[in-house]
């Protein structure tokens, strides 16, 4: 059973999910051989609950924007923080975030991204 999860939901727009999911893809591999349990991204489709705060509403998204929720499983938090030191020193990120550094090639922004480090309150 999992101890610990990071957690974040981003808006991303539409015509760069592909490259997103590309990446993504690379990204969870990375993030599973430095320790992560398991990887999880999904894209909106139902999310609206009348009487709740969606996540377009919180994230400000725009109609031409997918919302994607994901969540990385690790078995402690002392294994997340070893994990996310490796994925940081792991030659391979540079490639991958140069749409975050780079304006020109951004396909999402990464200021609009909420994220956490989640322990368990029901299993």
């Amino acid at each position: 059973m999992a101890n610990y999860i990071d957690g974040f939901v981003l808006p991303v727009p539409l015509h760069h999910l592909d490259e997103y999911k590309r990446v993504a893809e690379t990204v969870a591999k990375v993030w599973k051989e430095h320790g992560a349990l398991a990887y999880f991204e999904y894209v909106g489709e139902d999310l609206k609950l009348e009487g709740t705060r969606s996540f377009p509403e919180l994230l400000n998204a725009k109609e031409d924007e997918a919302i994607v929720f994901g969540w990385v499983v690790f078995e402690s938090k002392a294994a997340r923080d070893l994990a996310n030191e490796r994925v940081a020193a792991d030659p391979r990120m540079p490639d991958l975030i140069v749409p975050l550094t780079n304006p020109s090639k951004m396909i999402f922004d990464a200021k609009r991204m909420a994220y956490g480090g989640f322990q368990p309150l029901v299993q």
